[in-house]
């Protein structure tokens, strides 16, 4: 990872707000870097934060803006996910949060579900540093013999 992280941004429907109140209050350190975030949410960030803060806004998530940021991370083309998610409300799109949270893991880039995972994610010195990220060897994962 160079130094100036893309951070991913997404917040499901009861979780936007939560989630433009956290980048309002981040935006100086997060200004620094790239943003990217799925349509909906990348609206109301825009709202909050004003034309001169630089998003990258993908689909909805619904209309495919989850498999867009999964096909970016897979790429090495995101370092960092907040997904703020509602676990009280079940979404349509279930199996699609379900695997962009998997992609995540398996390209081993830091997710944070809440503020104050996030909080500890941006206030932590290696996010404006260079950092190698330790991705796992799926080689016998790919090589087994299928049935």
């Amino acid at each position: 990872m160079d130094r100036i992280k893309t951070i991913a941004l997404v917040g499901h429907d009861h979780r936007k707000r939560d989630l433009a109140e956290w980048v309002s209050y981040n935006a100086g350190t997060l200004r620094q870097h790239r943003l990217v975030c799925t349509g909906t949410t990348g609206g109301v960030l825009a709202e909050v934060l004003g034309e001169d803060f630089q998003l990258t806004r993908l689909k909805s998530g619904p209309l495919g803006g989850d498999q867009q940021l999964g096909a970016m991370i897979a790429e090495g083309r995101v370092d960092v996910l907040v997904f703020f998610w509602d676990p009280m409300e079940p979404q349509p799109h279930d199996v699609d949060v379900k695997a962009l949270l998997r992609i995540a893991v398996v390209y081993n880039i830091p997710v944070a579900c809440n503020r104050s995972t996030a909080d500890f994610v941006v206030s932590s010195p290696l996010l404006d540093r260079p950092y190698d990220a330790q991705l796992k060897d799926y080689h016998d994962y790919l090589d087994r013999p299928l049935d």
